[in-house]
């Protein structure tokens, strides 16, 4: 178990970020600086070893003051584990142009952790620091409806890979590979209810695996068996994932005509 650390957890307040919370705190030792946008609304009677603190990170703003922040409540002291876990989806056909929208994705998904990391070396001044993000499995593997939010966490995939050769050895990196979590991730995703990928788990599984990771300093984790059985298969047999995808573009589908009955008044 994660014990006596200072901690700052970004996306804190719903989802795996909340299920991270509940395990982090249970352990007293632990101080927790806990982000969200809505943080000291959802957050204020939590325990009290929980610092609710709101902010929007998309922002270089907003991920500099989580620092000052910090700064503040651990008196100086440094961080020692930062988990960058903070995220949103679009679910939708991408076929509009919208430059706005699009960035906005990638700043809360892509541009927000990437610059927390240089801003986490700086605060680490060689000392000894874990840093941590939730990547995603479609950050390695697309689908349909999920255009954007893909392309966000392929980026953020990929800068974790080169992130590596180059980071000092002061600080040790898990990076998190769920698969579709059962979360109000997909309540913010699309404008109406829509059929959830294939395989769903649920948050608290995610949480435990991740926190045990972030304890072990695993380098990776990857909550779903199925996912790391998956990918082995689709690369020996690559019918399979074109099924897969197949039966995704279906939902989407599926999606498309309800929406548009939706905006019809059907």
């Amino acid at each position: 178990m994660v014990t006596n650390k200072k901690i700052v957890l970004t996306g804190a307040s719903s989802g795996i970020g909340l299920e991270v919370l509940k395990l982090l705190s249970a352990e007293k030792s632990n101080t927790i600086l806990a982000i969200s946008r809505h943080a000291e609304e959802k957050l204020s009677d939590f325990a009290p070893n929980v610092i609710p603190f709101t902010m929007d990170i998309s922002t270089r703003e907003g991920v500099d003051a989580v620092f000052e922040k910090a700064n503040e409540v651990f008196d100086g002291a440094k961080i020692d584990i930062f988990y960058a876990n903070a995220g949103f989806p679009y679910y939708e056909e991408f076929n509009y142009t919208n430059w706005e929208r699009i960035a906005k994705i990638f700043e809360t998904n892509t541009f927000s952790p990437i610059y927390t990391y240089a801003k986490y070396l700086h605060h680490l001044d060689g000392r000894p620091g874990h840093l941590a993000y939730t990547v995603s499995a479609i950050g390695q593997m697309a689908m349909p409806g999920y255009a954007l939010y893909s392309a966000s966490k392929f980026a953020l995939h990929g800068f974790q890979q080169a992130m590596r050769l180059e980071k000092p050895n002061n600080l040790k990196v898990t990076c998190l590979y769920p698969v579709a979590t059962d979360t109000n991730f997909f309540k913010v995703a699309a404008p109406i209810d829509f059929e959830k990928p294939f395989p769903l788990q649920q948050p608290d599984v995610v949480a435990r695996k991740m926190v045990a990771g972030l304890d072990a300093e695993k380098k990776f984790v990857s909550p779903s068996p199925l996912f790391a059985l998956s990918k082995v298969l689709m690369g020996v047999c690559p019918p399979v994932r074109t099924v897969y995808w197949k039966l995704e573009t279906g939902k989407l589908e599926r999606f498309k005509k309800n929406l548009k009955e939706m905006k019809l008044g059907r």
